[in-house]
């Protein structure tokens, strides 16, 4: 009988698996996007860092304190908090009673509630190492962007010496240079920074500029087409208006493309569900575990692996992977184990013994949709 020690190992070893298709691509073919979960787990002493959800809860309980939001308005918005489903519609309506009645951004005491929320970031970065992997990726040449208001990334970075750099929507300039790859060191913030209310988002008419921008709405969509998305922390996020805006709804045949999302697991049941309607979308679901404790370890294993075996500079081009030679016939090639480079290499080898590659690529893609 094995000891619980042997349980314990064998069962972090389990939410250790990572798919090859993942591991296989090179840094710099991702986009990481970072949810609240990045934030939760490297500072855990701030609440509102936790979710879209407490982050607003913060916000209307610190209004309440500086007597910014009537007793009112603060009973109501905290039974929207509570009862309604879309978030981004309360935030909205929530910043626009906290703004002029112009419904000019600025000045806004929204941004006052989230500097009296986020107050001295830098003394609660009290477990770094997510952050720590994510600019390891990013040294490699791998894009980061967030829905995330705070900038704890970009605070530990400057830390360890990087040019981090805050990015948001409204410099149609830095966002075309950065889409092309331009900003190693710059994080998108998609909804704004809680220290530039000229860039908050309120809601998707407010980007009118940028999703009515043809030039702007290409280099998106060449991302979404081009590189491989990596949702960390991430819950929600294909519900936000702003990122289906940019994204997804801009984006067609998306069920071809190859994206990863990393989720908790909580309930078998709507796991397995959600992985099969996120295939819709071109991205294959995967669990860290059935704890939130296991994401912090699981994203540092993920982006060593990723580092290690895929760094350019430890792995030059030497022809095709040993792992292809002597394929036997074109069934074994499928997208869940080989990245596009094999694939290349896959596709050569198969022409070369007569055999139609067009249709022989795609199966595991489609029937993973049906």
């Amino acid at each position: 009988m094995d000891s619980p020690e042997k349980t314990i190992n064998r069962s972090e070893q389990k939410s250790r698996k990572f798919l090859k298709s993942l591991l296989q691509k090179q840094p710099q073919e991702l986009l990481l996007v970072m949810g609240t979960g990045v934030s939760a787990a490297v500072a855990p002493g701030i609440p509102a860092l936790c979710s879209w959800r407490s982050c607003l809860e913060a916000v209307i309980e610190a209004a309440e304190q500086l007597d910014v939001l009537h007793p009112g308005d603060v009973a109501h918005f905290r039974r929207k908090v509570v009862k309604d489903r879309d978030l981004l519609v309360v935030a909205h309506d929530l910043i626009r009673k906290m703004s002029p009645r112009t419904g000019d951004s600025k000045p806004s005491f929204f941004q006052d509630c989230l500097m009296e929320v986020f107050d001295s970031l830098e003394q609660h970065l009290e477990r770094p190492q997510v952050l720590q992997s994510i600019l390891g990726l990013m040294d490699r040449g791998t894009m980061v962007l967030t829905t995330n208001y705070d900038n704890l990334l970009e605070i530990f970075g400057q830390q360890q010496g990087k040019p981090m750099e805050s990015l948001d929507l409204k410099d149609k300039t830095k966002v075309l240079q950065w889409a092309r790859g331009h900003i190693r060191y710059g994080v998108l913030h998609i909804h704004g920074l809680y220290t530039d209310p000229c860039g908050m988002v309120l809601d998707p008419s407010g980007y009118k500029d940028v999703t009515q921008d043809p030039e702007v709405m290409e280099v998106f969509q060449n991302l979404y087409c081009t590189k491989s998305f990596l949702f960390v922390g991430c819950g929600e996020t294909l519900r936000d208006q702003i990122f289906q805006a940019l994204f997804l709804y801009s984006v067609p045949n998306k069920v071809e493309l190859e994206h990863y999302m990393v989720v908790l697991k909580e309930s078998e049941d709507h796991f397995f569900k959600h992985q099969a309607d996120m295939l819709l979308h071109g991205i294959k679901v995967l669990s860290y575990g059935a704890c939130f404790d296991h994401f912090p370890g699981y994203v540092q294993d993920l982006a060593s692996q990723i580092c290690r075996q895929r760094s350019p500079a430890r792995e030059p081009a030497l022809g095709p992977a040993p792992t292809l030679q002597g394929l036997p016939d074109a069934d074994l090639v499928d997208s869940t184990t080989l990245g596009s480079a094999c694939q290349d290499c896959a596709k050569r080898k198969l022409e070369e013994n007569g055999v139609e590659v067009s249709k022989q690529l795609r199966p595991s893609d489609d029937a993973g949709a049906s």
